[in-house]
Parts: C-alpha cells; structure tokens; sequence
C-alpha cells in the first residue's frame, strides 16, 4: 500500500477523502475538532512537497440534497485558521465550478468541496460520480478511516479512475495501531466492551474470545446477560430475545478459559434523567421501575484492578450513560485506570472510536492512552475481520 509518506506530491493536485463529519451546535461552530486535528499531518505533508489539497467530505445525514446544517461552508474559517492559509470553498462537489475551482488551484493551497452526500450517488458508490470527483485531481489520499468500512463513491470507487491512490496518516495509524492489538498484544490482553447492545457487538466479541485473556463487559449490553443468569433488571435496556446468545457466550468464554467480567453491581435511578433518584444494587437485583444506568463502586474497583494488571488494552463503548454527570462516574474510572496502566504499567492502550472517544477525550485523557481511533464503525469491522472496501481500494 503506498503511503502519505512515501509519496512525493510536488505538482500534484490531490484529492483528499477525509473524515470532517464533526458535531456543530446550533449556530454552527464545531463543539469537537478531533476528527479535523488527525488529517493535519496529512494535508501539511502533500503542501510541504510542493501539491495542492482539494478535501472531500461528508457531513452529517442529508436527506433531500443540499441542507444549511449540513453544509461544509461551516467549516472553512476553523480549516483556514488551522492551516494558516484562506481555505477556497466550492459549493458544490462536482459540476462547472468545482472544475474551475480545482484547475486554478496552486501549490500550496487547499480547496474543500461541498457535502458530497448532497448526492445520492455518493453512499450509492455510483461509478459515474466517482469518474467526476476524480477528474478534479490527479492523485487520490484516503485519510478517511471512519467510512472505510462504506463502499461509496469518494471512499473506494474512485481509486478506479486514478493510478495514483495513497493511504494517509490516519488511514495507517488505524490500521497499524488495529494490527498490533489484533496480531501483536503483549500479554495479559484485555478488552473492555461497553455500549447498549449485545447485537452491536456480536462478531467483535466472538473474535476477541480467541485472542483475549480477560473480558470486560459493562453498559447496557450487561443487563441482557443478567437476564440469561436469572436476575432481575427493573425497566433497564435489553434485548430479551438476545438471551440465548449471551447464554452461548457465557459458555464459548469458559469453554476458551477466557477471564468474563461483568458488573457486581450497579447504579440504579428511578427515572432516565440525571436528576433522577439513586441506589446502589447488587447485579441481577434491581427493583421494579428502576433501571441501570452505571456500574456500581464494587464493581469500579474490580475492572481497575484487571485493566492495571493488563499489558495490551482495547476500550470500545461507556460503562453507563456518561452523557448524565452523576452516572458518569464508572466510565471515568475506567478512563483513568487505562491511562494509568498506560503512563504506569507501560501498557499499549486503543480506544476505539465513538462514544468511547468522546469519553476519553472528555476527561481530558485522549493524549495520555496510545492510541485514540477516529474509526468507531469501520474499527469494529476491522477487528470482526472483515474486509474494509476503503482499504481494499488502495491495496489495489
């Protein structure tokens, strides 16, 4: 696969697919960067040998073509402030002046082109839109690891229609850091598996059975497995017709003599709310009307004790609704014990995108684990073992 890195980019326009689908508030200023800080080093890479940047990107959901909130023009005063440089601006991604934009283009400078799933072609993966965002450069980068794992028209089509086709620094920092927890863990190797479904996180878990020797279970997700031993859950968030299933990994666990830890006990509230009422339970003993929504003392204390003795840490998904204060208290602990066996123990730790990102980087920690991924979805894939159609195309 040729890389940002080995790539020389002198006279070349290259055409970026990054990931800048970043939250806005309600007057449109971005509430999180961290997406738009990973592809830094990329684009400076391609400027500094003398290309020019034209980004691509998607944002947000649009249903009906081209949307006020969901328009990249947000975006371009905190990209020019970024770069040091007026960032250009295209308002649309293909088309007469997107072509005229992009052919005046210089060295040095950077062009973003408008929301490109303002068409429909793009999630379509149409060949025929492909051919037309590639005809405005010359080169193809995929920096966009996040959508890796979607077969659509500027994430894996287009490598078609150019010889040129590069993977950036944050495509090969998912990847490799991805690798050397799949393939290359120091051991003990936990994992930590958070989230509100079991059917989200399925084929991960399944994978990680063969290669972890402790697992973490906590969130949502724990609920189903108290129903399969019995318990009792109140109104907590479930999937009863997952019980069997959690039964069958409670047993493929043992069967593997792998260490399965869920929650002893748990944060329970009277109401979803932060401002709801609270007790503490054991598991499988949460009373009518209550439901789960972090994990108990007990159990803090148990899962810091695993993830300090651990060498090779892998965090994907909340231990409670973070999002309320008074039940963020479980998915902080856990924070904190990764960092410290990662500053402390020496211990190689990957958050895995998502909800576990925004926790990481929340509490102020995303520069104190190994690795933070931009993936979430895509990383998941990756892990499950399956084929990614944005890596697929630059290993073509």
């Amino acid at each position: 696969m040729q890389t940002v890195a080995n790539f020389n980019f002198a006279g070349k326009k290259a055409l970026v697919r990054v990931d800048f689908n970043v939250p806005l508030n309600e007057r449109y200023e971005i509430t999180d960067d961290t997406r738009i800080k990973a592809t830094i080093p990329t684009i400076q890479k391609i400027l500094k040998d003398g290309g020019s940047v034209i980004l691509m990107s998607h944002l947000g959901r649009p249903k009906d073509g081209p949307t006020e909130k969901y328009s990249l023009k947000h975006l371009v005063t905190p990209l020019s402030i970024v770069f040091g440089i007026k960032v250009k601006f295209a308002p649309d991604c293909i088309g007469e002046e997107a072509a005229q934009l992009a052919s005046e283009l210089q060295a040095g400078e950077i062009l973003l082109l408008e929301n490109l799933r303002f068409y429909k072609e793009e999630e379509k993966g149409d060949e025929e839109f492909a051919k037309k965002l590639a005809s405005l450069g010359n080169v193809w980068v995929n920096d966009a690891f996040g959508t890796a794992h979607r077969a659509h028209a500027s994430t894996a089509v287009m490598g078609k229609f150019l010889n040129d086709r590069v993977s950036g620094y944050v495509m090969q920092a998912e990847i490799d850091n991805a690798k050397k927890i799949l393939e290359f863990a120091d051991r003990p190797f936990t994992a930590i598996m958070g989230g509100s479904k079991i059917s989200d996180k399925i084929l991960i878990i399944e994978q990680l059975l063969d290669k972890v020797d402790n697992l973490i279970i906590g969130g949502g997700m724990t609920y189903t497995f108290s129903l399969a031993e019995g318990g009792k859950i109140g109104k907590s968030i479930s999937e009863p017709d997952k019980v069997d299933l959690a039964k069958s990994l409670l047993e493929k666990a043992k069967a593997k003599g792998v260490n399965l830890y869920m929650p002893v006990d748990n944060v329970v509230a009277d109401d979803f709310s932060n401002s709801a009422n609270r007790q503490t339970v054991n598991r499988g003993e949460i009373p009518d009307g209550w439901e789960g929504l972090d994990i108990g003392p007990k159990t803090i204390e148990l899962f810091q004790k695993v993830v300090s003795e651990s060498k090779t840490i892998l965090w994907n998904g909340p231990m409670g609704v973070f999002e309320f204060p008074n039940f963020a208290k479980g998915t902080n602990a856990i924070a904190d014990a990764v960092v410290k066996a990662t500053e402390e123990n020496g211990a190689f730790s990957l958050i895995g995108g998502g909800d576990s990102a925004s926790a990481i980087n929340n509490a102020g920690y995303g520069d104190r684990v190994s690795y933070v991924s931009t993936g979430g979805g895509a990383l998941l894939e990756y892990m499950e073992g399956k084929v990614l159609p944005g890596v697929a195309a630059l290993e073509a």
